[in-house]
């Protein structure tokens, strides 16, 4: 889970102006570049600049070691299947370079087929490598992964000692991270000192992070701010405890309903499943999100900014954490949260999010193990769109999240319909995959970030109608449910054909599909999703190769009477 975010022309350059000088290398960087970010604080630093004409991608990575270092694009975001470049300064000075693949999660193999990564210069100083690289966006070589415009999964390591004599790398060990970017269209972010004089407020959690393989961790916060008139925020910085961010996937913050009611000197603190009813009016309305390889802050358009106080009723907050301990490490305290950095002037509009997809759970999401391609299709019918105001909302930022796309702004209006299409593989598993917010269960869900905020839209999610999931499993139990439905799937032994007739089934399926905010939402039921027509797949120019994403979310945005179609 990522925010890409989509920006006005008019920014650029401003943006290229004021991008951050924070980052941590010693090492001035050989050329200007168009965009820089800080990979890891005081460890790893990126520059890069895209050449269109050339088609080619110009990197410069900088790394706190003497030994190798390495960056990689991911297909999926792990190491099977990426593609990556991998260099060190030898003895003389002079720069090494390597292409290599990653069949797995072993050693990357070197990439005899065509040698696409190209070491332009480097050189070590102060205990820190810095190698500025090159590589085209679309190799058509089927051992890389193509730079395509939208998002990018970067991976990143380093050793602590150069390649042997026969040029093999040593184990990175936990030297390594990713990072989620939309490297055509990133919008570099302000450092933090720029708000260093802004009124500011926190909300953190800390608590020790819990010794299971996946927990969800909830906490609802009472609102400190009590400005007598609506003031906005205009950025926000999520904060990660250094002994404890290993373990921190995701955050989400959510809003509570304003007719939510807590004990102040007792408010819910717990795991979200053991508390649920007692979060129930805190889970529908998103303030902002945070996963790993996400940026940790966020600048808002200058045009816009989340609202707090005044006649904005919102009296709680909570914070949704994932965590991922899969080793069981005890004893780790967590300090995890998010500062909100308040403007010094109201600004013109208040922002909002919205969330389209399917629900995350079993009903919606029940996907067949042993399948290379399972779609799984969401609408939203032009019935939600009517509570969009007559000149419509600008969406600057996207989230798409399944678990294992910066554009100029997209302007929605009144009677727009919405398709989302998640396509899985699941050729490694033996299991069925379910929807729901365990990392090995799935989502398939899009949010978007915009302004003028709506108060009566918030979502628009699909499920399979319960009848069409009795016809189809050939159930004759009264109160079918989601229970029900799990006792079936983990017993199901999957076949090429089973994989079909279910793909088939999500195909031609009823759907309910249900809209609005908290506490008004409208449910309608649908006999079959509308048809669509894909577009042709961008072909390779250079070779017979066309690299396909492992896992991918595409999403429409379609006015009443155009034709429809996936984009």
């Amino acid at each position: 889970m990522m925010w890409t975010c989509f920006i006005y022309r008019v920014f650029v350059s401003f943006i290229i102006l004021k991008r951050s000088n924070s980052l941590s290398s010693p090492i001035q960087p050989f050329t200007e570049y168009k965009h820089s970010t800080e990979l890891q604080v005081n460890i790893s630093d990126l520059w890069w600049t895209i050449d269109d004409a050339e088609r080619e991608i110009v990197f410069e990575l900088h790394v706190k070691t003497t030994g190798w270092i390495a960056l990689g694009i991911s297909a999926a975001g792990g190491m099977a299947g990426a593609d990556i470049g991998v260099g060190w300064i030898d003895q003389m000075g002079t720069v090494q370079f390597q292409d290599r693949y990653a069949y797995n999660r072993s050693r990357p193999v070197i990439d005899y087929t065509t040698t696409d990564w190209f070491a332009v210069q480097g050189r070590e100083q102060d205990g820190w490598t810095a190698i500025q690289f090159r590589r085209l966006l679309e190799t058509c070589d089927s051992m890389d992964v193509p730079i395509k415009s939208g998002t990018n999964i970067l991976i990143y390591a380093y050793g602590l000692v150069d390649p042997d004599a026969n040029g093999e790398i040593s184990y990175h060990e936990s030297r390594r991270g990713s990072r989620i970017l939309p490297l055509r269209y990133y919008i570099d972010q302000l450092p933090e000192t720029e708000y260093a004089d802004l009124d500011s407020f926190e909300l953190r959690i800390n608590h020790s992070v819990p010794v299971a393989d996946t927990t969800y961790y909830c906490r609802v916060f009472k609102t400190q701010i009590t400005y007598p008139t609506k003031r906005h925020v205009i950025a926000h910085k999520i904060l990660l405890d250094s002994d404890s961010r290993e373990f921190v996937h995701h955050m989400n913050i959510y809003e509570c309903d304003p007719s939510a009611q807590f004990d102040n000197t007792n408010l819910p603190d717990g795991v979200c499943d053991d508390i649920r009813d007692q979060i129930s009016l805190c889970s529908s309305t998103v303030v902002t999100v945070w996963s790993v390889g996400g940026d940790e802050i966020m600048t808002y358009p200058e045009e816009a900014g989340y609202p707090i106080g005044g006649d904005f009723t919102v009296n709680y907050y909570m914070i949704e954490l994932h965590y991922d301990n899969p080793h069981l490490i005890s004893n780790r305290r967590d300090t995890t949260g998010v500062r909100f950095y308040l403007g010094d002037k109201l600004r013109e509009h208040d922002i909002g999010y919205l969330t389209f997809g399917t629900d995350s759970t079993a009903q919606a999401l029940a996907i067949p193990a042993g399948a290379d391609r399972f779609i799984v299709d969401s609408y939203c019918p032009a019935s939600a769109s009517l509570n969009i105001p007559k000149s419509g909302i600008t969406v600057f930022c996207a989230l798409p999240h399944t678990h294992l796309q910066g554009k100029p702004v997209v302007r929605i209006k009144l009677g727009d319909e919405f398709a989302t299409r998640c396509i899985y593989d699941t050729r490694n598993k033996n299991l069925t995959t379910r929807g729901g917010g365990r990392t090995k269960d799935e989502m398939c869900i899009h949010g978007f970030v915009y302004y003028p905020r709506m108060n009566n839209l918030s979502m628009c999610l699909t499920h399979n109608d319960w009848s069409a999931w009795k016809r189809f499993l050939n159930v004759s139990v009264e109160n079918f449910d989601e229970t029900a439905l799990q006792e079936i799937l983990v017993k199901i032994k999957w076949t090429p054909q089973l994989v079909a007739q279910w793909q088939s089934f999500y195909d031609s399926t009823a759907r309910g599909v249900t809209y609005g905010q908290s506490p008004f939402i409208i449910a309608e039921t649908f006999a079959a999703l509308p048809k669509y027509q894909d577009l042709e797949p961008e072909r390779c120019s250079r070779a017979c190769h066309t690299q396909i994403s492992i896992s991918s979310i595409l999403i429409v945005l379609l006015a009443r009477k155009a034709k429809r179609m996936f984009l």
